[in-house]
């Protein structure tokens, strides 16, 4: 089970679609469910996690 986070108000940089953006922060990925396009997200090296 993954615990996701919506990401509200972010726009996908591929499709275009708002309030599509899903966060996996175990993973680290931001995924859109509309088209299917992912990225990974790493955190600030001084960013305590």
């Amino acid at each position: 089970m993954t615990l996701a986070h919506f990401l509200d108000g972010l726009r996908c940089a591929v499709c275009g679609c708002l309030d599509v953006l899903w966060l996996d922060p175990v993973r680290g990925l931001v995924e859109c469910r509309e088209c299917g396009h992912k990225a990974l997200c790493v955190p600030d090296a001084g960013e305590v996690v």
